[in-house]
């Protein structure tokens, strides 16, 4: 499995530009901002083989990838993180043996089979910030970071914070203030902040205490994602459902900002377009306005048709973009494009879901996509979609 990024690239957490000697022109804007799809490098083993990356974790300035071949251990790459000169991310001592991370700006937390060790990525300490002792039962179902037997690991102090046993977690999605729970039964719950509607209750209000979106009750869901202020939920069925914050078109419904500017450009054309049927240019642009239905927030879910003839497989969310992988292989993503983490190799941003093409043209198979804040990375398979 080969992992590809694209997007924002300040700290170096996708590639570091490689300046020949002959050419000591610099490129900040490509250095910054990759719109192309990258491959990432593998990390290399002390006997000199690569070793194949099985997952990628990412916060804003960060990229933490989880390798489980052979001697499992977590490698960082980005701000303040061992690059070589062969730009091979290099392992983490303290995380040998781990089966799983998750990093934030300040902290990374990193999954043993018998404990979680939080350490603080600040400070050049030799003991962990934070364990907590894990007692797994035999045939239990293993969980991935951030839900731990009993609760979930928290990005700020305290690191662990208790859920209700009866809500029985399958997964947990964090955004930077509020929480998207999957229970076993395939049941939705939110909690944190809902300013942005980003809860899916119907309203604006915050929650201390997770509370079932009852909006998708009766609905078994099988994966939750959440971004900056936008929440997101693949069904059984394959079917998205999105709602939250819409500004930069992250939900895939229309958005106004996005669409002010084709607006305008169409009122500049509309003179010469209606001089033969004797109307006005701005009557016509009033009229198209008009008819115009703009979201800013979606407090309810919403189903969202990424595709008309593919089920989902996986969802991510980035603070305000958003990328789903359907089962024939193919990427979808939508939303802010700033830093190219679309992956449509520009600089725009979409407020409906875009096939990434790159990845038909190269007969890569995309199996996973995991969103950092600003960027994107895909998980791919050698082999084409098996649909057009």
């Amino acid at each position: 499995m080969r992992w590809f990024a694209f997007g924002f690239n300040a700290f170096g957490q996708i590639c570091v530009q490689e300046i020949s000697s002959s050419d000591k022109r610099r490129d900040p804007v490509k250095e910054v901002k990759v719109r192309n799809p990258t491959e990432l490098k593998g990390h290399t083993h002390e006997s000199g083989s690569c070793v194949k990356t099985s997952q990628i974790r990412a916060s804003w300035s960060r990229r933490a990838s989880v390798h489980l071949d052979g001697d499992s251990c977590v490698c960082l790459a980005g701000f303040e993180s061992p690059i070589t000169d062969k730009s091979r991310s290099e392992c983490l001592v303290e995380s040998r043996g781990c089966r799983d991370a998750y990093i934030s700006e300040s902290h990374i937390a990193l999954a043993f089979p018998d404990r979680i060790e939080y350490w603080d990525l600040q400070r050049k300490d030799t003991t962990p910030s934070w364990v907590m002792e894990m007692i797994t039962h035999p045939g239990s179902s293993e969980v991935k970071l951030p839900l731990v037997p009993g609760g979930y690991i928290s990005s700020k102090p305290p690191f662990f914070r208790s859920l209700s046993p009866l809500l029985q977690g399958k997964s947990l999605a964090l955004a930077g203030k509020h929480a998207v729970l999957l229970t076993a039964a395939g049941g939705v719950y939110t909690w944190g902040e809902g300013s942005h509607g980003q809860l899916g209750h119907g309203g604006l209000i915050s929650e201390e205490e997770p509370r079932v979106v009852e909006a998708l009750w009766g609905m078994p869901m099988s994966s939750v994602a959440a971004g900056g202020w936008h929440s997101v939920c693949i069904s059984d069925g394959g079917d998205l459902y999105v709602w939250g914050w819409n500004e930069s078109g992250q939900l895939g419904l229309p958005s106004r900002s996005l669409r002010k500017t084709s607006h305008l450009k169409s009122y500049q054309q509309a003179g010469q377009l209606c001089q033969d049927v004797g109307t006005s240019g701005q009557e016509l642009y009033q009229g198209e306005k008009n008819e115009e239905v703009f979201i800013s927030i979606q407090a309810f879910p919403a189903l969202l048709d990424v595709t008309p003839s593919c089920e989902l497989r996986a969802v991510s969310c980035g603070s305000r973009h958003t990328a789903a992988v359907t089962t024939t292989g193919d990427l979808y993503t939508w939303g802010w494009g700033e830093y190219g983490q679309l992956g449509h190799q520009t600089l725009d941003s979409l407020d409906e879901p875009q096939r990434v093409e790159f990845f038909r043209v190269e007969q890569l198979h995309v199996v996973d996509v995991v969103c950092g804040p600003w960027n994107t990375f895909t998980a791919v398979v050698q082999g084409g979609s098996t649909q057009a």
